[in-house]
């Protein structure tokens, strides 16, 4: 009599999986909107519309430059690494756009080639240290961002180069309330989903990141999705460096510092659901991650808030959503052994046929 109880147990399983699959973007989802809410609650108390045309730009605009960093730190952290050469790729790649157009139209092309290609030579170098040298991410990228700024500040000692005014209209025009520096920021977000859902690289970054012994067993080049990742990480760092000259008109060696592209990047990307331990995580999660800071900054704004603040305010958030994730990936990864382990069902279902045949024998 007991037998066919069994197969309708197991179901029950799988649909908690898919349940619990959902959280992190749900969770996101809540957050983001649950932040607006209050947000223009508290707007509207100082009274002004928080969904006016000027203040939603000034949202959107604000996502632009930490959108693009977010991106890229997704991918190296989906890769169970770090890339803290991301404020110091920022500025470089402002100084060598603003160098190299001098304020002709003409040289837009080459100086927007010159500074992916450099951008991604840093990357390369940091996905060799990480691979080959075997050095931790953080310290690996940490050494190079260090290295990036001695020649920063051995060489400039303020702004430089300039910017043509076609190429500031990237970061001053937009449509409607969209600018359209967040437009551009949205189809490399586009790309980078596909590329991580559609690629065999990218399907190799999330299990590599998840367990790399075992992606090298299962016949993964485990080197390459993370030279790769690195890679794009310094392109898209490279990519807010040129949106950021687009907006001040100049190169500048403290730009990318001074915003604290690094740990912001991070932050957006940990709120946004990815595991900093690899594995699992999602680009539009980032995009959700970076649209929270973006509207708790503008409220704070707004009100006139102490900037000093705002870094209380951040912490505050970013520890929270880690407590949140973290309790429930404690929940979802139980024990291989012992006490409330996977291990300890089977002996549960599997001597279940034994024991129908015993009472068929009885009866």
């Amino acid at each position: 009599m007991s037998s066919p109880a069994a197969p309708t147990a197991r179901p029950a399983a799988p649909a908690r999986r898919r349940r619990r699959r959902l959280d992190s973007s749900l969770i996101v989802g809540i957050a983001l909107i649950a932040v607006i809410v209050i947000g223009a609650i508290l707007v509207a108390s100082v009274g002004r519309n928080f969904f006016s045309a000027g203040n939603i730009r000034d949202i959107l605009t604000g996502m632009s430059v930490l959108g693009f960093v977010a991106i890229g730190q997704t991918l190296v952290i989906l890769c169970a690494s770090l890339d803290l050469s991301v404020p110091y790729v920022v500025s470089l790649s402002s100084l060598i756009a603003a160098d190299l157009m001098a304020g002709d139209p003409a040289n837009i092309p080459v100086a927007v080639l010159a500074v992916i290609v450099v951008a991604a030579a840093i990357g390369l170098v940091n996905g060799l240290i990480v691979t080959k040298l075997r050095v931790n991410g953080f310290i690996a990228t940490l050494g190079t961002g260090l290295i990036i700024k001695g020649y920063l500040d051995s060489n400039y000692k303020g702004t430089s180069g300039e910017v043509p005014w076609e190429f500031q209209l990237i970061g001053a025009t937009g449509v409607g309330p969209v600018p359209v520096s967040t437009l551009i920021m949205l189809a490399v977000a586009l790309a980078g989903a596909f590329f991580l859902a559609r690629t065999r690289t990218g399907n190799h970054m999330f299990a590599v990141g998840g367990n790399e012994q075992v992606a090298r067993l299962s016949g993964i080049r485990t080197a390459r999705p993370v030279l790769v990742a690195h890679m794009l990480c310094s392109i898209t760092a490279a990519l807010a460096g040129l949106l950021l000259a687009s907006r001040l008109g100049v190169g500048s060696p403290t730009v990318g510092t001074q915003g604290g592209y690094d740990l912001l990047s991070i932050a957006a990307v940990v709120l946004g659901g990815t595991l900093l331990m690899g594995g699992r995580g999602s680009i539009w999660g980032t995009i959700g991650g970076v649209a929270i800071f973006a509207v708790v900054d503008n409220v704070m704004s707004v009100m006139q808030v102490n900037p000093f603040l705002k870094d209380v305010v951040r912490g505050i958030v970013i520890v929270a959503a880690v407590a949140v994730y973290t309790s429930r990936q404690l929940d979802r990864r139980r024990p291989r052994f012992g006490p409330g382990s996977g291990a300890s069902e089977p002996p549960t279902t599997a001597p279940e046929p034994e024991r129908t045949g015993r009472a068929e024998a009885k009866a």
